[in-house]
């Protein structure tokens, strides 16, 4: 392979590999904002919780099968680690446990739009490779 080939390879694979990447974050986005738009579609403010708590159940599930596997990098796993302790605290907030005030019912679509952006600025902070951020957006699908 000529110089030449080998570095239009690469450079074609780096463009490819970028909206992977962001539809990858934008699975896991898409799954968040769909459970806010259902909790906020409902007035009962129990079926409200019940929607964003199975929906933070299904991401940590999906995160702990991640994590379990055995190609998963140290980095990757940090990463998942620091996804999972964010949403593990909205979890809290939300039934108010582990010292969190619980949510009050008339703040409840309110908070599923703060845990929507504040998972979006997440994105900027936690670093999950391709690969691993596509199996965990497969897994989440999966438990669906």
């Amino acid at each position: 392979m000529t110089a030449r080939r080998a570095i239009g390879s690469i450079v074609i694979m780096s463009v490819l590999a970028l909206p992977a990447f962001a539809g990858g974050k934008g699975d896991l986005q898409g799954y968040l904002s769909d459970a806010a738009t259902r909790a906020k579609a409902t007035a009962n403010p129990a079926e409200k919780r019940q929607i964003l708590d199975e929906s933070f159940r299904t991401i940590c599930t999906a995160l702990d099968v991640v994590k379990s596997m055995p190609l998963i990098s140290k980095d990757d796993l940090a990463g998942i680690n620091r996804f999972k302790s964010a949403l593990q605290e909205k979890q809290n907030e939300l039934a108010g446990t582990n010292g969190y005030t619980r949510v009050v019912d008339s703040q409840l679509n309110a908070f599923s739009n703060y845990v929507v952006q504040d998972m979006e600025q997440a994105d900027q902070v936690i670093t999950i490779s391709l690969v691993t951020l596509i199996i965990i957006v497969l897994v989440v699908l999966l438990l669906v």
